[in-house]
C-alpha cells in the first residue's frame, strides 16, 4: 500500500470565493450517473464555470495559472447540500488533484467523505482565511503548507493556527483513513481468521 499518511501537504493553492457552496455546484447531479469516478474532475464546478464564461469572466478552475493547485481555499459551510461523495471525488480528480481543503467551516457529511478519501479539511479563523486568500490570489506560485501534526497552515512568512477534530486528524496523520487499503494489506491475516470461523469451514 502506498504511504497513506497526510501529515504535511505543501502545494500551490486556488481560492474559491463565496459561502454555502453546495455539492450540486461542486459536481452537478447529471454527472452522478457514472459507474466509476474517472473523468469527474473535468466537470467540477461545470455550471459555475460556464455561467462565468458566458459573462466574460474566468472561474478559478479555468484559470491556467491555477492548474498546478492542490490546496483549495474556501469560505463558510463548504460542501453543504446533498451527501454525494462525487463532490470530493471530483475535486481530487481536477487538475493535479486537490489534496487538502482549508476553509471557515465545512458541511459535516462532506467533511466525512473527504476524510474517507484522505483529503484533510482544516478550519481557519475568518480573518486568517481572508489574508491567506488574498496572498494566494496575488501569487499563483505561492506554496501553502498544511501541517496536521502542528495544526497549522503556513505560507510565505505566515503561520496561522488551524483546527481539525482529533479523531480525523489522527486517522489522516497515521494513514488509518484508508480502510480499503488496510483490508488489502491485511489479506493474509483475514484469510487466516476466516479459516477458523465455523461458517466458513462447513461447521
Amino acid at each position: 500500500m502506498q504511504d497513506a499518511k497526510r501529515n504535511h501537504i505543501t502545494a500551490p493553492a486556488v481560492v474559491l470565493p463565496g459561502n454555502d457552496i453546495d455539492t450540486d455546484r461542486i459536481i452537478p447531479a447529471r454527472f452522478l450517473r457514472c459507474v466509476t469516478f474517472d473523468g469527474l474532475g473535468e466537470h467540477a464546478f461545470e455550471d459555475d464555470r460556464k455561467q462565468l464564461a458566458q459573462a466574460g469572466r474566468t472561474h478559478a478552475f479555468d484559470d491556467p495559472a491555477r492548474r498546478q493547485a492542490q490546496i483549495l481555499v474556501v469560505g463558510r459551510n463548504f460542501g453543504c447540500g446533498s451527501s454525494r461523495e462525487h463532490a470530493p471525488q471530483a475535486l481530487m480528480r481536477w487538475g493535479k488533484g486537490i489534496r487538502a481543503v482549508v476553509g471557515e467551516s465545512f458541511a459535516e457529511i462532506f467533511f466525512g467523505n473527504c476524510v474517507a478519501m484522505g483529503i484533510p479539511c482544516l478550519v481557519l479563523a475568518a480573518s486568517d482565511l481572508q489574508r491567506l486568500g488574498a496572498a494566494v490570489d496575488a501569487d499563483p506560485r505561492l506554496e501553502v503548507s498544511v501541517d496536521l501534526d502542528e495544526r497549522q497552515v503556513r505560507y510565505g512568512s505566515n503561520v496561522v493556527p488551524a483546527s481539525i477534530p482529533e479523531g480525523p486528524r489522527a486517522q489522516l496523520a497515521s494513514g488509518r483513513w484508508d480502510t480499503t487499503g488496510e483490508l488489502i494489506e491485511g489479506r493474509a491475516q483475514i484469510e487466516q481468521t476466516a479459516t477458523r470461523l465455523p461458517y466458513f469451514a462447513g461447521w
